[in-house]
């Protein structure tokens, strides 16, 4: 078993969903993190997980936020398993970006 820490980056060119990780097959993962930065005006962010056992998204955040600041979507941590993924969307494309820090738990072995 292997614990690797990813980040995944949001830099948007539409205000439609967008797909930011997915969990592999052989591994479960934690997002610890989603920092949002908003540079200037108010925009509305929203992030979901889509839950690959049951084939459905749940929103898990939502923000409306002025900036120029700085916040975290994820209050606590948020569990992804197999194939699942986590997802973001904003009602605006400029000046705005995003960070999620992810720790997956590999359930092969490093070298193997």
């Amino acid at each position: 078993m292997a614990n690797f820490y990813k980040n995944a980056f949001y830099d948007p060119s539409t205000t439609d969903v967008v797909t930011l990780y997915t969990c592999p097959n052989n591994a479960n993962a934690i997002v610890q993190n989603i920092q949002v930065t908003n540079e200037s005006g108010s925009k509305i962010v929203k992030a979901s997980v889509y839950d690959s056992n049951v084939t459905t998204v749940f929103q898990v955040a939502y923000a409306s936020i002025t900036g120029p600041t700085i916040c975290n979507l994820a209050k606590g941590p948020i569990i992804l398993e197999e194939n699942d993924t986590i997802r973001l969307e904003s009602s605006d494309v400029s000046d705005i970006s995003a960070t999620l820090s992810i720790l997956e738990i590999s359930r092969e072995d490093q070298n193997g």
